[in-house]
């Protein structure tokens, strides 16, 4: 199996046109996977390609590289909207998977309880999917479709993550059978704006409850205006119909459902308490 090292993006654009290549980043899900399944023809490794790398502010947002790693998120100098993204990167494996895996890889490998999937929908991030034929950029809600299942097509590599500018705090809650090195039970991300103590908007999302993570719109529209006192019975009342939580060897189905509501609850919280700091 052919492993090449293009250092431009346009080369390794082409190397992943010719039909049956498999685009590496950080390798800490592929490699893995290879044990059981067919090996791809070839493999592109993208780590070698400068403009895949790194995160950058632009005049409409932020933008995060194909190739970044997880540490590489942990030291860029982000604003407090990207707490939650920060605390979810540090709850990604090890340090070692850290320091190899992809914030891209993550989103194309689209586990249902991929980390960094609930804070990126949180943050309405879209990504780039690029092919020698041109670019084309798609929400992340729309790119995964399932399980393990995305919108990328042959030939095509995420090249970035883009997070438009916007206000507010964030915060990511991780809810695991020990505290490192564990697969979510559940996880939820809130991203807060707040005025005088109450809720302007809330974009809210829940991983490891659907076979998707999910957005809850209904909820984020429901704490319009409220204040923190008001938080613990809107979400007790809420349905979350948007879940489909399954019983297996981590957690009952009943367990998920009641720690969702906890989660969420505190996640909103905790974004509200540093949407004050900030603002104080």
């Amino acid at each position: 199996m052919p492993l090449h090292r293009p250092d431009t993006l346009d080369a390794a654009l082409a190397l992943m046109g010719r039909g049956g290549a498999q685009a590496l980043g950080g390798g800490t899900d592929l490699y893995p996977a290879l044990r059981d399944g067919v090996p791809p023809a070839e493999l592109v490794d993208l780590t070698g390609v400068a403009e895949l790398v790194g995160v950058t502010r632009e005049a409409e947002g932020w933008r995060i590289g194909g190739a970044t790693t997880w540490s590489a998120l942990l030291r860029a100098d982000l604003p407090p909207l990207f707490d939650g993204l920060k605390a979810a990167a540090r709850e990604v494996g090890s340090v070692q998977i850290q320091n190899a895996g992809t914030v891209a890889g993550n989103l194309c490998n689209a586990s249902p309880a991929a980390d960094g999937v609930p804070t990126l929908l949180a943050l309405d991030a879209e990504v780039g999917l690029a092919s020698a034929a041109g670019t084309r950029r798609l929400p992340l809600a729309e790119f995964i479709t399932g399980p393990r299942a995305t919108l990328l097509e042959a030939g095509e590599i995420l090249a970035e993550i883009f997070i438009t500018n916007a206000g507010g705090c964030s915060a990511f809650l991780k809810l695991g059978a020990r505290k490192y090195l564990v697969i979510s039970i559940a996880m939820v991300a809130a991203v807060i704006e707040a005025e005088a103590s109450r809720i302007t908007r809330a974009r809210i999302a829940v991983g490891a409850c659907a076979p998707v993570a999910q957005r809850l719109p209904a909820l984020e529209s429901m704490l319009y205006g409220k204040n923190v006192f008001q938080l613990t019975e809107i979400v007790s009342e809420y349905p979350f119909s948007e879940l489909t939580p399954i019983g297996d060897v981590r957690a009952p189905a009943v367990y998920r459902d009641d720690a969702v509501r906890t989660l969420v609850a505190r996640a909103i919280t905790t974004a509200m308490e540093q949407e004050a700091a900030h603002v104080a």
